[in-house]
């Protein structure tokens, strides 16, 4: 069962093969065995589990419950839920239980899962590591020396580790899709707006979006289907139609055009990562799909741009805290040099500090126009480029990660390359575009490689239909990190 798909352990759930209580307490089991190690839990509340999942085998024994009724699934914890601890990471939210539930785990209660805990995280998601949470570092499952990712990196360790069956993870800049390439796991941010934000805590709004992370593409369409719909009480919420996420998993992929940009194969690239994305893309060649060269000029200003434009928003987001004011325009240097004294004092950590410095900076008089506007301004460069891209092809493909996971600490002291790790899925969030990474083979020190696959707004079936053929020819993502087996 700890391998099993969700498809699977759905139907092990509506044919009595085993029930919600005794498959919650099987991961309960293991988050106790592997958790102390890996660090990918906050919080765990067996008895709120158990009581939701004794709740879930009534629905289920009066039938017609949905497919993931009885399925436990672990909580990035970024989303508020009530009675539940809700830190984001972080010293200054370590008592806070929530008062109401986020949008995201209302949706998984209605359709009957089971919270299994909340998992640790970047502070306020501001880190490519889970190296700045409060709570300690999360580690690798393929190599506990190694970070599993970030900012989502606890839910990545805590599925790759088969803790859970799932989790949700929040991605700004790829703070899913990243954790998912390091960690061997499928991850998904989708469109913008697709997945409501009430109740998710936000770093920087124009960016953040809720998302799934599992084993499979065909567990993200399943979850993805709970996740997505609108909601009046997030104003960026898309009024739509709902979909079937699932509905083209099994569809051909013959006549598929996938757009290869010239400028995610260049320097920066390890040679380890570029050769397994190679043999991905011929994979694909194999099943049908045709393979178009594409240029995406201005990606490379992507990281620069985002890094102004998040931390500003982050500093607008904080200085809803009470007694905290850092979204004002600093007047002078010695205002940022208090700012930064106040942040520590109150117990923010040093990545935070950082970014709320950056951020009241690029808005603080004679640098908005400079900094903001300009990066503002590249964004929208950015999601041209993929407007043309769109015209030749069907879905943009390459690298999510220019490497394989980085050892704890050996990025910590150098935030420029620590930044630089999300150069390929940065585009993606400045755009508003869907994006998946989905395993592909293997690098350096016999860690996973990630597939970056992005695609048109609400294209998000048609992306997952691509992992899934992919993931049917290749068994990557079946593959499970030594030393943690049953």
């Amino acid at each position: 069962m700890l391998n099993a798909s969700l498809k699977r352990l759905s139907a092990a759930l509506a044919q009595k093969k085993i029930s919600s209580v005794e498959l919650t307490q099987l991961f309960l089991n293991r988050i106790e065995k592997l958790n102390p190690a890996l660090n990918a839990f906050i919080t765990v509340d067996a008895a709120k589990s158990l009581a939701q999942a004794r709740t879930a085998d009534a629905r289920i024994a009066k039938g017609g419950a949905q497919p993931l009724a009885g399925i436990p699934v672990a909580h990035k914890d970024i989303f508020v839920a009530k009675g539940w601890l809700t830190t984001c990471g972080s010293k200054m939210l370590s008592n806070f239980t929530g008062p109401y539930d986020a949008n995201v785990i209302e949706r998984f209660n209605d359709a009957g899962a089971v919270i299994l805990g909340k998992t640790n995280m970047d502070e306020f998601a501001m880190g490519s590591s889970t190296e700045t949470s409060f709570y300690g570092p999360a580690r690798n499952p393929w190599d506990q020396a190694y970070v599993p990712g970030g900012s989502s990196g606890g839910s990545a360790a805590a599925v790759a580790a088969r803790m859970a069956p799932a989790a949700t993870g929040t991605d700004t800049g790829g703070s899913i899709r990243q954790p998912a390439a390091l960690s061997g796991l499928s991850g998904l941010k989708p469109t913008y707006g697709l997945v409501s934000r009430y109740g998710m805590i936000a770093f920087a709004s124009s960016l953040d979006q809720g998302g799934p992370i599992a084993k499979s593409a065909e567990d993200l369409a399943l979850l993805l289907n709970v996740m997505a719909g609108f909601d009046a009480r997030d104003s960026t919420s898309v009024e739509r139609a709902r979909e079937d996420y699932a509905r083209d998993l099994e569809k051909p992929l013959a006549g598929l055009r996938i757009g290869v940009p010239k400028e995610h194969f260049g320097e920066g690239l390890a040679a380890d990562v570029g050769k397994a994305v190679e043999a991905a893309l011929k994979e694909f060649e194999k099943l049908g799909a045709k393979r178009v060269p594409i240029g995406l000029p201005n990606s490379g200003l992507s990281v620069p741009a985002y890094y102004v434009i998040a931390p500003a928003e982050a500093s607008s987001n904080l200085s809803r805290f009470d007694g905290v004011r850092y979204g004002r325009r600093a007047k002078d240097y010695r205002d940022l040099a208090d700012m930064y004294r106040r942040t520590r004092a109150e117990g923010f950590g040093p990545e935070v500090r950082r970014r709320i410095l950056i951020g009241t900076y690029v808005l603080s008089h004679g640098y908005y126009d400079a900094y903001y506007l300009k990066s503002q301004k590249i964004r929208r460069l950015i999601a041209n480029d993929f407007v043309e891209a769109f015209k030749l092809c069907d879905l943009v493909v390459g690298p999510t990660t220019p490497t394989v996971a980085f050892k704890i600490g050996a990025k910590a002291a150098d935030p420029v390359q620590m930044y630089l790790n999300d150069i390929y899925t940065v585009p993606a969030n400045l755009a508003g575009l869907p994006g998946m990474s989905i395993p592909c083979g293997f690098g350096r020190d016999k860690l996973p490689v990630g597939l970056h696959i992005v695609g048109n707004y609400f294209s998000e079936a048609r992306m997952l239909n691509a992992a899934h053929q992919y993931q049917k020819a290749t068994d990557w993502h079946e593959r499970e990190p030594a030393g943690i087996q049953p």
